[in-house]
């Protein structure tokens, strides 16, 4: 299990090469392919490039309303009151929820005898050719490699929520 620090690091050291030309779809699910580089820290020129899938089921709306429902379930009459408060106060309010699904059964890794640069190169290359909108090239560190994966699933929800906000108000969602 990794400590603070060393989850601080991997957040801190992760880099994105190759964004996807599209973001978190609103009406549906959406599949991201990625390659994570890592470098290997105790080889010269090893480097482990992990190929895989992130899944982002579709966004869902939040309303005063069911914010009320999921905090009066277990709490005090503070919490119903915290509730009402919301519900008169802020009818307007809004939360996207993101949902994320990570299937280690979709992930295969490889290791690499090449500098880090000449990976990174190839693979920015190679996505770039493959016109796939979906796809990304994310540069972190191998020990901690899944809260890079994190960190990048954090950035595409920020990077997404306005255009799903904007959806969901043409269609009279929100």
């Amino acid at each position: 299990m990794l400590n603070d620090d060393a989850i601080q690091y991997a957040i801190e050291n992760t880099q994105v090469i190759v964004a996807p030309q599209r973001r978190i779809a609103t009406f549906g699910d959406t599949s991201f392919r990625f390659f994570l580089i890592t470098e290997m820290m105790d080889s010269v020129n090893q480097v482990r490039v992990r190929d895989g899938r992130l899944h982002a089921e579709r966004p869902q709306i939040i309303t005063p309303g069911h914010i009320q429902r999921m905090l009066v379930e277990g709490f005090g009459e503070r919490a119903e009151g915290f509730a009402d408060w919301m519900r008169e106060n802020a009818p307007q309010l809004a939360i996207l929820k993101y949902g994320f699904q990570f299937r280690k059964t979709d992930v295969s890794d490889e290791l690499v005898h090449d500098s880090l640069d000449e990976v990174v190169g190839r693979l920015r290359a190679q996505v770039e050719a493959s016109d796939d909108p979906l796809s990304a090239v994310i540069q972190g560190v191998d020990e901690g490699w899944e809260i890079c994966l994190l960190k990048f699933a954090a950035d595409m929800i920020q990077e997404s929520s306005g255009g799903n906000f904007g959806d969901f108000r043409k269609r009279g969602l929100l």
